[in-house]
């Protein structure tokens, strides 16, 4: 079935602005056979908004459906067919919206390609996002989900972002305080303890992300593999540019593309420890790959503890843990005979287990699970 935007959504009747019993497998990246019982594609603030604040939505809530935002797909685990309403987010377009002394601050719609944004703002010289290159997704989901990597988060240049009551149709704007950043995690995550709580999860679609770029930039080299490629390249001062294809290629070479392997990139969170954890650890697992933070914790690499406990390569029905990087759990089934939530989420808690009963320290999954 062609899914194509509707405009104008009071113009149409229900059957012809949601399109039901809609296959959800290539609409996430790990390739799971799941089906949407309702699912709209909305491609504008006010498509959006005239959605939300229609008799068919205001049914739908009557009925106790919730709503579930869907952006690249790229960060979730379909454990069932989903019943909520989903809402398919293809919000385009990118801009410099203003400049100020010491940044420029640019804007993207929430269906943009979180990839091509960066590689977008490196080409214009507004630097900053470069680290971050390669992550799969959407911009609307990258303020969900805070994403980092190669020592570089999303709140280090976020500036605000837009987005719509999912309740009331209101459109309001949010600076990263409102957001409550933390690692891989955003007030986009929890659900509300009460009517007036600050949790958005269910009750939000992001439409639009600003980030705050600045003008007196430094590259950041801190992680390991990128201290690597200066050394193998003798480069001590690289550009942005430099930057973003050094992080292309350590991704490339450690991480499936899921457009050939289906994945849904690095499954658990790095845990944090304490200093006394990480020694004791240290005293029986000496080669522990760990990163001191500035709070006096000591983050651990999840990939390592994995590794440590030997799944990788191995295997749970088609669900498998990807042999050049135990961090990611990867679809071994096919198109046809695609793997299912239920045969993921087993091998995700077995593993689980194996990492707590070694090293006393229970992984949490990085996607959401559905």
């Amino acid at each position: 079935m062609a899914l194509k935007p509707c405009d104008n959504f009071e113009m149409y009747k229900p059957p012809m602005l949601v399109h039901n019993n809609v296959s959800l497998q290539p609409f996430n990246t790990f390739g799971i056979a799941a089906r949407a019982r309702d699912l709209a594609v909305v491609d504008s603030k006010h498509s959006l908004q005239a959605l939300v604040t229609s008799d068919w939505m205001s049914a739908q809530r009557g009925l106790g459906r919730g709503v579930f935002v869907l952006g690249g797909g790229s960060n979730i685990v379909l454990s069932a067919d989903v019943q909520a309403v989903v809402l398919k987010i293809e919000i385009a377009g990118v801009s410099l919206v203003s400049e100020t002394d010491k940044h420029w601050v640019v804007q993207a719609g929430a269906g943009v390609d979180w990839h091509e944004f960066v590689c977008w703002t490196v080409a214009q010289g507004w630097f900053g996002l470069e680290n971050l290159a390669l992550i799969p997704g959407k911009v609307g989901a990258s303020p969900v989900q805070n994403i980092g990597a190669y020592g570089v988060e999303l709140q280090d240049s976020f500036h605000e972002l837009d987005a719509i009551d999912l309740r009331t149709g209101h459109a309001f704007t949010l600076n990263a305080a409102q957001c409550a950043f933390a690692y891989r995690d955003s007030v986009f995550k929890h659900a509300p303890a009460s009517q007036h709580a600050m949790g958005l999860k269910g009750r939000a679609a992001i439409t639009h992300v600003r980030f705050a770029l600045p003008k007196a930039w430094t590259p950041t080299l801190s992680y390991l593999d990128l201290q690597r490629k200066v050394e193998q390249t003798g480069i001590t001062e690289p550009s942005a540019q430099q930057v973003l294809d050094w992080v292309v290629a350590i991704r490339s070479a450690k991480l499936p593309d899921p457009k050939v392997i289906g994945n849904a990139g690095s499954f658990f969170k790095n845990p944090t420890v304490t200093e006394d954890q990480c020694n004791d650890i240290i005293g029986r697992e000496p080669n522990v790959v760990h990163y001191p933070l500035a709070d006096g914790r000591i983050k651990l690499a999840a990939g390592w503890l994995i590794d440590a406990c030997g799944w990788r390569g191995k295997t749970v029905g088609l669900a498998g843990v990807y042999d050049k990087q135990a961090l990611v759990l990867i679809n071994k089934g096919s198109a046809d005979n695609p793997v299912s939530g239920g045969e993921v989420m087993t091998l995700a808690k077995a593993i689980q287990t194996s990492v707590f009963e070694r090293f006393g320290i229970m992984l949490e999954p990085e996607p959401e699970v559905v």
